[in-house]
């Protein structure tokens, strides 16, 4: 099995705790439905995959540097946190 590669693509900016959703700005590269994430923090650690993703309340299937999306996240997530892109 090869060993996993991740890839810093952005951070976590807000956390709907109630809905469960994480506010990702993306910063570099992009991300798109179905790919597996990686977040990561002082106290956050747990990979994921992307199952769905909104821009504006709209449902996207991409997103790419410089846009900022909200993500169904299965566990809590913090300001700050840093989100990576895991590549096999």
């Amino acid at each position: 099995m090869a060993e996993k590669k991740e890839e810093l693509i952005g951070k976590i900016t807000h956390y709907f705790g109630k809905i469960e959703v994480g506010i990702v700005e993306i910063t570099k590269g992009s991300l798109s439905v179905g790919d597996t994430i990686h977040i990561k923090g002082s106290t956050t650690d747990f990979e994921q995959s992307v199952d769905s993703m909104q821009i504006e309340h709209e449902q996207v299937d991409k997103a790419k540097k410089g846009d900022v999306i909200g993500l169904k996240v299965k566990d809590k997530v913090k300001e700050e946190d840093e989100v990576y892109k895991v590549t096999e």
